[in-house]
């Protein structure tokens, strides 16, 4: 594998054996000009208002940061408009980085767009605009703020699956339903949970909800993170693909990508 390949499946942080793209030891401070391929990542291009592998050029700029560790810097380009992109990626390697076929991963990655262009959702209308906001702040090194858009998403579906099945979000008391008791009412009548995970689904809530409110430090929200997007992103999924929901929802005049989701706000508790 090419060190461009595995720099194309950003922002995933993938791990891979690649071709030796650097002869001697870079110095801190150094820059080197490599030629390991062209980068291109998936965006959907404002000005062209349609998806667009964006590429960058032959050559790459690449920095000694540390002994094991570089950073490299691209400019990507719309194949057809032609507007470009920054893009940064910090790579680290298991052995010395100018070995012969060194195992090298993606660290972090960072892309200035500029409002040129968007990243790639899951087809879920506003839940992609949240997911996003997501996962820049887990980027970020965000943990709690990460999950505060996760949250959102999670309540917001289940509400308005609720409303959509009649559901009464309202208490016997005049107030809002507990969250706990509203979830199990949607769920036993739409099964939104993953069938993984349905044995407790509001142990997902639970989860956001205390990194959320400060009872988990940052470093633990950051690693939950990727297990608990999966699982919402997964909620998501099976309120799109239930055909009863779709019939419901059809019948309201709305569609998935229309579900009314909060999708401003700074990232707090």
């Amino acid at each position: 594998m090419r060190l461009s390949e595995l720099l194309s499946k950003a922002p995933a942080n993938e791990e891979a054996q690649v071709e030796r793209f650097l002869n001697a030891r870079l110095p801190w401070g150094k820059h080197k000009t490599i030629e390991v391929g062209k980068v291109a990542i998936n965006f959907k291009c404002k000005t062209c208002d349609n998806v667009r592998t964006f590429m960058s050029g032959d050559k790459l700029s690449c920095l000694g940061v540390g002994e094991r560790v570089v950073s490299i810097d691209a400019c990507l380009k719309c194949p057809v408009c032609k507007a470009t992109i920054e893009a940064w990626f910090l790579v680290v390697s298991r052995d010395e980085l100018d070995v012969q076929a060194p195992t090298v991963r993606l660290e972090r990655y960072v892309d200035n767009r500029r409002d040129i262009a968007s990243r790639i959702g899951v087809g879920a209308g506003d839940f992609d605009d949240l997911l996003e906001r997501a996962q820049l702040a887990y980027e970020e090194r965000l943990g709690a703020g990460s999950m505060v858009y996760l949250r959102k998403i999670f309540e917001a579906i289940t509400k308005q699956v609720a409303d959509i099945a009649s559901i009464p979000t309202i208490g016997n008391n005049g107030g809002r339903k507990p969250f706990r008791n509203l979830l199990q009412e949607v769920d036993e009548q739409y099964h939104i949970i993953p069938l993984a995970f349905s044995s407790d689904g509001y142990k997902l809530f639970s989860e956001l909800s205390e990194i959320v409110h400060g009872d988990s430090n940052e470093e633990v929200a950051l690693q939950k993170y990727y297990p608990c997007r999966s699982l919402v992103i997964g909620i998501i999924q099976n309120v799109a693909s239930d055909q009863e929901m779709k019939r419901a929802i059809d019948a309201l005049g709305w569609n998935i990508n229309g579900l009314n989701v909060p999708s401003s706000g700074a990232i707090v508790p």
